[in-house]
């Protein structure tokens, strides 16, 4: 059952803290917040989008730190600020002509329930509360903030048979290329 969902998965879209982030906040000296993100999620990004599989992001928080990293992915569908996310994730999926059982969501907190409720694919990684699991059809073994959303990128570009392909085309060119991740 999980097989055909992450196979016939046609977008993906992923919260940022506690997911693309350890959902730490640090902040500076002079108030200013940054983030850490793991590289694992940005190959993850290329080789989603390398394979025609769009990579969507929504997160509550404004963050000048997020829209960078957003911004070297080439994530073109990014939405900050976002506290009513299945709203979100139904309008992105409706102008994309995506119906909503070819859409994986991963999150990790309340604010995620109602766009993971509509989707085809709800995900949940390890550190999520305990809400967001129940609402899971799959739990990440990698916790957010450590590769989760590489983990499910990989899981459905295998699922969709992309996987081997694209590591061969990987080690031919890309392993000399210099594409930020």
């Amino acid at each position: 059952m999980i097989q055909s969902r992450l196979a016939g998965a046609a977008l993906i879209v992923s919260d940022v803290d506690g997911v693309m982030t350890d959902g730490g906040l640090y902040y500076d000296a002079k108030g200013g917040v940054s983030k850490r993100f793991h590289v694992q999620d940005g190959l993850g990004v290329k080789l989603a989008q390398a394979a025609g599989l769009e990579v969507a992001v929504i997160t509550g928080l404004e963050s000048e730190a997020v829209r960078t990293r957003i911004r070297e992915l080439g994530i073109g569908e990014y939405h900050s600020g976002g506290r009513h996310k299945g709203d979100l994730v139904s309008r992105i999926a409706s102008e994309r002509e995506v119906d909503l059982a070819k859409v994986v969501y991963v999150g990790d907190d309340w604010v995620d329930a109602p766009a993971m409720e509509i989707v085809g694919l709800p995900v949940a990684v390890p550190n999520a509360q305990p809400e967001i699991k129940r609402i899971a059809a799959m739990v990440t073994d990698t916790p957010g903030g450590q590769g989760a959303l590489r983990e499910v990128i990989t899981a459905v570009l295998e699922a969709r048979g992309k996987l081997e392909a694209l590591w061969r085309r990987w080690m031919d060119l890309g392993a000399n290329s210099s594409s930020s991740v």
